[in-house]
């Protein structure tokens, strides 16, 4: 498959690889120290009175309707061309369709959401022609058959992104066009049908993409405030607004712990053990990616049991109100693991997009593309994916600092951020040893 994801190693790094380990912890113990003296009360979350509004200029345009439809307009279009190739376009090498798919689309949703907040939801094409159906029938779009039970939380979005993870990393002949039609299909139905259901509020809560857009776009540097005006903000301030709902921490622990599947699916003893195996390869794939998320959600299980108990926390809320903590680690696991995929591969999809045919079209004007390495050195890259899984780390230290400040009572509120502390440590060192498992 043309998914490689790297091109740094350990033996790449400007210091030792034991160093870069030693160096990470040391980082989350000493920003845990440093919080512990320096921050005492809950800081973030909410709109800040301090936050600047965009120019009033701005602020008009993006509150006009007009506005809204060009990014329903834009998503519909670009889903219409990615449907040229998927149906039309031959089954080969050269289409750009599974490039389109699993690399523009969803690895680049991390950037445009970090940018632009939540950006799927306003460019997702199955909204837009609920919206234009339940129009045209004449009906409320948020109304459907029956009310969306209060309970269904995430648990459908986590569904589905497990189902996708699954579907990149696992499922046979998962770059091919049937494969990957059939589970758009199937995602496409299963969605509108539901939204026929339960109205719009489901793609809120079931669509896999736009909830994955929606948890990344919390650390976008602006975003509407609850007076309406769109203003800058501190980016941890959008993440700390974000509150428990059931489903929600499975949801974060799939998106971390698929990561983490991919990097050890890709070491050298993972894939002898495949190879070996008499047990087929998806069967053995897909066991290797329950049981990584089911580390990791164990792991986050019983840090935050301890973390409730010594920190003197009511009974069972530790884990949802800690949740939104691991979602900057998972952004830096993904930006740290599909960087140079997103910016070699990327081009050479976009290349091709120009022509999704192979008839020797080119519609975009990129067909004669040539594929630069834009400074991806085998160094940089390496140091850059140590650095930014520390960041993630570090600030899922101080979004649960700043929670358990809240959480707990004063006198156990630094106890109880021990097993938290402790856990970031091991994620960092696993997932270290596992994106430099080569």
């Amino acid at each position: 498959m043309l998914l490689a994801h790297g091109v740094g190693g350990r033996q790449d790094l400007p210091i030792p690889f034991s160093a870069a380990l030693i160096g990470a912890a040391l980082a989350l113990l000493v920003s845990f120290v440093a919080l512990g003296a320096l921050w005492k009360q809950p800081r973030l979350g909410g709109d800040s009175p301090d936050a600047r509004s965009l120019p009033a200029a701005i602020q008009a345009a993006m509150s006009a309707p007009a506005w809204r439809w060009v990014w329903r307009i834009a998503g519909l279009v670009a889903a219409a061309y990615f449907c040229v190739g998927l149906i039309f376009g031959p089954d080969q090498a050269d289409n750009p369709t599974a490039g389109a798919f699993y690399v523009l689309f969803w690895v680049g949703l991390v950037p445009l959401s970090l940018l632009f907040g939540p950006v799927w939801r306003r460019l997702n094409p199955l909204r837009t022609l609920h919206l234009l159906a339940c129009k045209g029938l004449g009906r409320d779009p948020e109304l459907g058959l029956r009310p969306l039970p209060p309970g269904v939380g995430y648990w459908p979005a986590c569904a589905g992104l497990f189902a996708f993870v699954w579907l990149e990393l696992v499922a046979p002949e998962r770059a091919t066009l049937p494969v990957i039609g059939a589970w758009l299909a199937a995602y496409a139905v299963l969605t509108l049908a539901g939204a026929v259901i339960f109205g719009s509020r489901w793609f809120d809560h079931a669509d896999p993409f736009e909830v994955y857009s929606g948890l990344v776009g919390r650390l976008a540097p602006a975003a509407r405030r609850d007076d309406g005006d769109v203003a800058w903000r501190n980016s941890l301030d959008g993440m700390a607004g974000l509150r428990p709902a059931p489903g929600q921490t499975t949801l974060v622990v799939v998106l971390l712990g698929s990561t983490m599947y991919d990097s050890m699916s890709n070491a050298p003893v993972w894939v002898r053990f495949v190879q070996e195996s008499t047990v087929p390869a998806p069967v053995t794939g897909t066991a290797g990616l329950v049981i990584v998320i089911a580390l990791v959600l164990a792991a986050y299980r019983t840090a935050t049991a301890l973390a409730g108990r010594w920190g003197a926390a009511r009974p069972g809320t530790t884990a949802g109100e800690i949740a939104h903590s691991i979602v900057p680690i998972a952004v830096g696991y993904i930006v740290a693991h599909y960087y140079t995929l997103f910016l070699l591969e990327g081009q050479r999809t976009i290349a091709l997009l120009s022509d999704p045919l192979n008839t020797g079209a080119n519609w975009l004007g990129t067909a004669g593309w040539t594929i630069q390495a834009l400074g991806t050195t085998p160094a940089g890259v390496a140091t850059l994916q140590v650095t930014v899984i520390v960041i993630g780390h570090v600030l899922g230290t101080v979004l649960a600092h700043d929670r358990a400040l809240a959480l707990f009572p004063r006198r156990t509120a630094v106890l109880g951020q021990i097993p938290l502390l402790v856990l970031m440590v091991v994620y960092t060192v696993v997932g270290l040893l596992l994106l430099f498992a080569a």
